[in-house]
């Protein structure tokens, strides 16, 4: 997997921190605020969408509740920063692995659908922001997921060519963002995305259930166990 990597860049909720579970909290608590009903492809809709193109969704679909871009990205912001700062932790291995790649000299770096604040506040309260070079957000870019831009911003920082990165992706949207950036893609088991697990093992060259499989060796390439360095 690590072969002939310069550098790794993670999506950060539910890839690199076990934090989608704050989302769908903040979708209840907002809709029955303002009395809204969800669309059935709801979740389908805002998959891989950047925080600003996610709220002007929330603006576009739910006009009737007469709140602009900018105030829903601040209410969903002052709900969310405490949480993330406070309850917000880093998937099973992940330190671990983030300190191997440095000490092996690999370049990090963060390419989040998230506002920035809030990402920064989930870094800084576990001590991971000093491992990443880059942090970049989607909202940095022209589009979010699956178009490539934050990944190939992350890659520019980095001063890498994206066929040197690998990426760490939980949703398929940001597992074909990194794959539209020509970058190879490692899929992480997340709870919230396990029911698209077969099409993420699909988009995906890789696949863990957690960090510790890539030390271990048990991670998955095209659908088959490997046993490689």
């Amino acid at each position: 997997m690590l072969r002939d990597k310069k550098a790794v860049i993670f999506d950060m909720d539910g890839s690199l921190v076990d934090s989608m579970w704050i989302w769908p909290e903040v979708d209840r608590i907002y809709m029955e605020k303002y009395h809204l009903t969800p669309p059935d492809t709801f979740h389908k809709d805002i998959e891989g969408r950047s925080y600003t193109e996610t709220a002007q969704y929330f603006v576009d679909t739910f006009p009737a509740h007469g709140r602009t871009t900018e105030q829903v990205m601040d209410e969903w912001r002052d709900m969310t920063i405490q949480l993330y700062a406070e309850k917000v932790f880093p998937k099973p291995g992940a330190l671990d692995f983030l300190k191997e790649m440095k000490r092996r000299g690999v370049l990090l770096g963060i390419a989040t659908s998230n506002n920035r604040e809030i990402a920064e506040a989930a870094l800084n309260a576990q001590g991971l922001t000093k491992y990443f070079r880059s942090i970049r957000t989607s909202c940095e870019v022209s589009a979010g997921k699956p178009a490539p831009d934050v990944y190939l911003k992350v890659a520019e920082d980095l001063q890498v060519d994206p066929a040197h990165c690998l990426v760490f992706e939980d949703v398929p949207n940001g597992i074909r963002a990194g794959k539209n950036a020509g970058m190879e893609v490692c899929a992480v088991d997340d709870e919230f995305s396990r029911p698209d697990e077969t099409e993420k093992k699909r988009l995906a060259d890789y696949y863990i259930h957690d960090y510790y499989d890539i030390k271990n060796h048990t991670y998955l390439r095209c659908g088959r166990n490997v046993d490689e360095p």
